[in-house]
Formats: C-alpha cells, structure tokens, sequence
C-alpha cells in the first residue's frame, strides 16, 4: 500500500474484467484510488487505508450464489459515500435490506436510462435530451430497494438504474460507467468523487515524481541497484527515475535476444549511455537466444524460453557487476491488480513478459518497483516528466518475447530479419502519414504460409505478411483502425518491392471485444 496522504478513493474488486477502467477514470480526474480485493477489505484494513470514498465494482457472481462474493459490513459503517456498480449495486441492495431478481430482464449492450428525478450524481448529464446512453451488462437486477433508497434513474429493461440514498451517500448504478460506451461515464464518476464525495483531485504526476524519488532513496540508501530494460518505455521509465534519485549507484542490463524492432537496440544504448550517462551493460545474446529457439512452434513455449533465457543472462551479468542488493524492474500497477485477483490469489511475483517462472530466490535481491502504482499512460506522463521525448514514450507497446510471437511457427534470423524490414517500413508510413498517435498499437505478422505470386517475368513463392493496427482509449477493448485503401496499398507496394522473401500483404480487420487485449 501507497505511502501517499493524498485524498484516496478505494475500488473493491469483486472480479470484473474492466475493473481497472474504474481506476483509470478516477485517476484522469486527480483521485488517487487503488484496488483492492474484497476479501482483504475489512475493518482494519479500512483503517489503515482510510479511504475517502468507496465504490464496489462489477463482478461475474450472483448475490444468491453458494460463496458468492460480499463486501464486508465495515465498508458500509465507514461512513464515507459508497458507489455500487452493477453487481456492486446489486450487492449493496443485498446487503442492506433489498431484493434481488435474476433472470427475469436481461440486458447487454447500449441501452438509454432516463432521469426520474434531480440529483447532483446526475450533474452534466442529460443536456442533450431526456435520456443517456449507457453499457448494460446483467442478467439479475434490483426488484426491491433497501430502505433509504429512491430511483433516480430508469431504462425499459432497469427500473432502478440509478439509485441513491443521500443522507447516507450511498448511489449505485446497474450499468458501467467506467467504459467507453456509456457517454458520460467519466463525468458520473466524477459527480461522485468530487461532488458527493467532495474530493478536489490533488494527485498530479509531479507530485508522484518527488514522492518517487523520496522513496527510492530511502528504500535503497547507500546501496547498489540493477535494472533489466527490455528496451521498452516502462523499464526505461524506472532506470531514469531511479537514476534522478540515487545517481551512479544504478547500473541498467540490456539483454539484446536478437527479437527487437529495427534499430531498437542502437536508440536504447544511445539514450543511456549518450542522452543520460546511465551506466550500461549491453549484452548481445541473440545466437544464445535463436539457437535455444530453434525449431519451436508452440507460442507460450517460445515466452518461457525467453524469460528463462533472460533470467539466466541477467543473473551471469549481476554477478560480474558485484555488491548490487536491489533489483529494478518495471512493474506496473496492472500487474499488481492481476497478481492478486478478487477471485483468486498470487500468481506472478515477476513481469511475465521477460521472466516467466519468477525471479530465482538464489539472488536474493530486494526488489525496487517505482511504477507499481501506475497505469500505462500515467507511466507515459511520467516519462514526459522526466524529460524523455514523446517520440520515445510514445512507442506503441512491445511485448517482451517481441518478434518471436509475431513469428507463428519455428523462428530463424532470416525470418527475423524480413520481419524487421517490412515492420520497419510500415511503422515509417504510418508515421509519414501522421497517424502514429491516432493508433494504439500496429505491427506486423510474417505469416506462417507461402503463396505463389508472379513478380516481373518470374512466379515465386514467397511467405504473407499481415498488419495490424488497432485502436484503444482504455488498453481494454479495441478495434480495428480503418486505414485508406490507398495507404494500405502504398505500404504493401513498398513491403513487396523492398522486402526479400514476401509477396503478399494482407490487413486485419480483427475487433476485441471488452476484456484483456493480447494481440499476438
């Protein structure tokens, strides 16, 4: 738990799949929250945390269940406003004298609520007309409110949509604000947060950078640090921030597997050891790498060759550094969340991406994690903060086994190389056009499969590339982006004329639906 005294909102987390969107819209707002589980949240942890405002997320459960989820009755007696969500709500009816129905009236998808009467939990909402659009996504729902509660809200297949107890602060919504599809989600939160709950929004990321740099130094002290980057902006936002607050006493391995996007390597060297005089281990293992893959097909097999691999490199390389007590990594506050989920218990103590199976307990090391209470574009923000360019931290993601997943079937540096070459070209087209924020995430796949094709005066038979590009405001659904037919052909013109060893270029319009994004 933070050491933070900024105003604080709690999530309790009963096993949704966009329960992170709720943290991220309060976060957009200035409130610090965090998730916690439901069954660690009880009296004493309240205490502890002593949160300012409580909302109850969406879950997977029905109240009537055998062990089905509840919220411990301290969180009602806290005395600080409470928001249910879905079953949060349903919940809160549950628990507190009301009556649940399932089944009877169904609802999934966009749906319109229309207001029953005022309420500043309403406020901004409804200027455009009498009703609002919203995501509904429940099978049970509300039959009889619990005593204190009245109607505010209603839709055709949600009769109390909304619902709210004043005097007691306690509201509760059958739909999700917290995604993208309900209109004015972000602006409902925040009339609970700033206006119910009265909270001014004082989390900036200026203050996180300071209060980051207190706490490094104090956790660290005169000690030695190392940081594994993996190229990436999370790990290369942790060595700067870590290298403002403790100097010299940081030494960053990069472990090179020979998977990297073009040039990859030579801009995280130069930008170390050149931009910010960061000392820097560059270790080039991609024959180490490449060979131990050779001939292996299965994709998460490929993943725990590579975290194996890295584990193994980084270790060899610790050890010849010497005297470091302290390893930096570039946990993000996702990982956190889904190391210890509401329905289940701890999985990963280590990034997955790099280091599956963990980090050996024979290095004994304390781990340094500064990002582990942040969010992708927060970790962004700080990067900002911190100096770097938005050419650098605005990098679409790259996962950690990189080209090896974007490889379907056995892997070789010819392969590599290709891929490299056509990914390089149509990540410069994207940028020549102006449309590289616009996008998410965009790469390429160099298919397992040969077509015959006919170039010039002679048939080959050469391997198909796919591209993608997808768009996301949250990280947790996305969609296609809807290229010009003549940019798609301008990019497969190039990849063909300029890239040895493919003759097709294909684009995949492939959508993801609400839930976990992992696009290879």
């Amino acid at each position: 738990m933070t050491d933070q005294r900024h105003e604080r909102a709690l999530i309790v987390d009963f096993g949704s799949q966009v329960t992170q969107l709720i943290a991220r819209r309060l976060r957009e707002s200035g409130v610090y929250c965090e998730i916690h589980p439901f069954n660690k949240v009880d009296a004493a942890f309240l205490a502890e945390y002593d949160p300012q405002a409580i909302i109850l997320s969406g879950g997977p459960s029905s109240v009537y269940w055998d062990n089905a989820p509840m919220a411990d009755r301290a969180i009602y007696e806290a005395g600080v406003p409470v928001l249910g969500i879905c079953y949060g709500q349903q919940l809160m009816m549950h628990q507190l004298g009301g009556r649940i129905e399932g089944g009877t009236s169904r609802e999934f998808g966009r749906a319109f609520i229309e207001k029953v009467v005022e309420d500043p939990f309403l406020e901004g909402l409804f200027h455009s007309g009498d009703h609002e659009q919203v995501w509904m996504s429940h099978g049970d729902h509300v039959a009889e409110m619990a005593s204190g509660f009245g109607v505010i809200a209603k839709s055709p297949g949600a009769p109390y949509a909304i619902i709210a107890d004043p005097e007691r602060r306690f509201y509760g919504t059958q739909f999700h604000p917290e995604v993208v599809h309900t209109t004015h989600g972000r602006q409902l939160l925040r009339n609970f947060t700033h206006g119910v709950a009265g909270l001014k929004g004082d989390w900036t990321m200026a203050a996180y950078r300071a209060e980051a740099i207190e706490k490094i130094r104090a956790q660290v002290g005169q000690g030695r640090v190392i940081c594994g980057l993996s190229g990436g902006v999370d790990s290369s936002v942790a060595a700067v921030l870590i290298h403002e607050a403790i100097g010299d006493q940081l030494t960053c391995v990069y472990v090179d597997h020979g998977l990297m996007r073009a040039g990859e390597s030579d801009q995280v060297v130069s930008l170390f050891r050149e931009h910010y005089n960061i000392p820097l281990v560059h270790v080039d293992a991609s024959e180490l790498f490449l060979g131990k893959l050779d001939g292996v097909t299965d994709p998460e097999r490929k993943r725990k060759i590579i975290g194996g691999l890295f584990i193994d490199v980084f270790e060899e390389e610790a050890k010849k550094i010497g005297g470091a007590e302290f390893l930096a990594q570039g946990t993000l506050y996702p990982d956190v969340i889904e190391s210890v989920s509401a329905l289940g218990g701890p999985s990963v103590t280590i990034k997955s991406h790099h280091n599956v199976g963990g980090l050996p307990e024979r290095m004994n090391m304390k781990l340094v994690e500064p990002l582990r209470e942040l969010f992708k574009d927060e970790v962004r923000a700080l990067g900002r903060e911190l100096g770097l360019t938005d050419a650098f931290v605005d990098r679409h993601p790259f996962p950690g086994p990189g080209l090896a997943i974007r490889i379907p079937g056995a892997i070789t540096r010819e392969k590599a190389d290709t891929l490299r070459k056509a990914d390089a070209i149509y990540i410069e087209e994207i940028r020549r056009a102006g449309l590289y924020k616009e996008i998410w995430q965009a790469f390429s796949v160099l298919l397992p499969v040969n077509t015959v094709g006919v170039m010039g005066d002679e048939r080959t038979y050469e391997a198909v590339l796919a591209l993608r590009a997808v768009t996301s405001t949250d990280g947790m659904t996305a969609d296609y982006y809807p290229f010009e037919h003549d940019f798609l052909g301008r990019v497969a013109t190039r990849i063909i004329n300029e890239v040895k060893g493919v003759n097709r270029v294909v684009y995949d319009v492939t959508s993801k639906p609400p839930g976990t994004i992992e696009w290879e």
